[in-house]
């Protein structure tokens, strides 16, 4: 249990490393990204506050889901500055998450269930090709697999 002094303490970028699980390289990374934030004390050494814990954490589980480092930096900077994420904070980031996971689950399942057939069309599947893409029909779009990812 922390005494009340060491809950107000500053932490440094080691003390941010060691309770969060992540490298100090990584630490340095996520403040150069606009993730998180630090201040410089009068000795001229990084310190940052006991909310960047909670932050590193989001960051942690956003990376984990796939989410790009720009989409959390987005949300995290629609949050207040230095307050600690609450449950309603990742509810509401959840959600502006939430379609596009939904999305890439949809176009991995796609690609599952079309692995072992045309990737329309490269051309790996000759001999489906005129049966799926007659008259290269799809070449027209550009180069590359066009029925796997449409954009």
């Amino acid at each position: 249990m922390l005494s009340p002094e060491e809950y107000d303490k500053d932490l440094t970028v080691g003390e941010v490393a060691r309770r969060s699980g992540v490298a100090v390289s990584t630490i340095h990374f996520y403040e150069a990204q606009g993730l998180i934030k630090s201040w410089r004390n009068p000795g001229n050494q990084r310190r940052f506050s006991r909310d960047v814990l909670r932050r590193v954490a989001v960051v942690k589980v956003a990376q984990r889901l796939g989410i790009s480092l720009a989409s959390i930096a987005d949300a995290l900077n629609a949050l207040p500055e230095d307050r600690t994420p609450t449950t309603a904070d990742w509810r509401r980031m959840s959600e502006r998450w939430r379609e596009d996971l939904d999305d890439r689950i949809a176009k991995l399942t796609k690609l599952r269930d079309n692995l072992d057939g045309c990737i329309g069309c490269g051309c790996l599947s000759i001999r489906d090709c005129p049966l799926r893409n007659p008259w290269d029909e799809l070449g027209d779009g550009g180069a590359g697999p066009r029925l796997l990812d449409p954009a």
